[in-house]
């Protein structure tokens, strides 16, 4: 039917939110301004274009067209100098435009499935690490037995200087940390592009490690896009796009971000967040043993039917 450990504790874990949504929304802003509008064409077209073998792109044209409910893998990338990097955050955001709904599920980047082209099982982070975005795309289409229909992938170092031009971001805070740099108060917090990297980074002061780290990574998700959709400037607008020309990749082409800005836009009116269940475990692999998040089937299938309408 479907286009058929633990690890390193560095403190660049993540954090690079890629986030089409927000260009969707921020080029919504006076986009029409000759300006602003031509140098989103060249940029989307020419800079960030980048089609995968495992996404047909005239069923998600016909989809789009129709105003169907979509669904976008989000891969965060940890990408260092030789070293193609992995997706240290994979974030399928769905889109229902009849219920002006925007659904953001965290898939945990220990968790271990079969990897789609190399016919092993392993961590659903290093499929990029293996394939790049189409062996992502076809690793989590298989996993959670759904269709994609974009893909967005950004680098760690666009989120900061995403923030950044944006201004800063809110986010409502749920516990108090403080981190040697930043003392992190409970309720609303507002940061900058640096606070923010600090705090999506965060995670043994977390009680609930890993998953309280994706926790915030939604968190901030949510915040660029508000904080992205009421931006009026065009000289931020502009920022913003060329920030995204240099750190982000996705299958979405110009043409495809204007039908999703006035067929998709008020599904951010109604977010919803979760985070993927399992129970870690250490797997001999290749002699070591390895930590893996094994996701129970029944959890799966929650997922599945959360995606294609059918959860609860």
């Amino acid at each position: 039917m479907k286009r058929t450990k633990k690890n390193s504790k560095s403190k660049k874990l993540w954090l690079k939110i890629p986030l089409v949504i927000i260009l969707l929304l921020v080029l919504g802003v006076g986009v029409y301004a000759y300006s602003v509008y031509h140098n989103a064409k060249e940029t989307v077209n020419n800079k960030m274009h980048d089609p995968v073998d495992a996404i047909d792109p005239d069923v998600t044209k016909k989809k789009v067209k129709a105003t169907e409910p979509l669904n976008i893998l989000l891969l965060g990338i940890d990408q260092r100098s030789n070293d193609k990097g992995r997706s240290d955050a994979l974030i399928v955001l769905s889109l229902d435009p009849a219920n002006d709904k925007m659904q953001l599920i965290s898939i945990p980047r220990d968790t271990r499935t079969t990897i789609i082209g190399k016919g092993f099982a392993d961590k659903i982070n290093h499929a990029y690490a293996y394939g790049g975005s189409d062996m992502s795309v076809a690793t989590v289409e298989n996993f959670l037995d759904i269709d994609l229909d974009y893909y967005v992938r950004m680098n760690m170092e666009g989120l900061q200087e995403l923030v950044d031009q944006l201004g800063t971001i809110s986010v409502n805070n749920e516990i108090a940390w403080n981190d040697g740099k930043y003392d992190f108060t409970t309720g609303p917090v507002e940061m900058d592009g640096d606070k923010t990297m600090h705090f999506v980074r965060m995670r043994k002061q977390d009680p609930n490690g890993d998953f309280g780290r994706t926790k915030r990574q939604r968190q901030v998700i949510e915040g660029i896009v508000n904080k992205g959709a009421s931006v009026g400037s065009v000289g931020k607008i502009n920022g913003v796009i060329d920030i995204l020309g240099h750190n982000m990749a996705t299958n979405l082409d110009f043409d495809d971000m204007k039908k999703l800005l006035r067929g998709y836009k008020d599904t951010r009116k109604n977010i919803v967040s979760y985070q993927m269940k399992g129970s870690g475990t250490y797997i001999k692999t290749n002699g070591k043993d390895i930590y893996y998040l094994v996701v129970p089937d029944e959890e799966i299938s929650k997922v599945h039917g959360m995606i294609s309408g059918n959860g609860q």
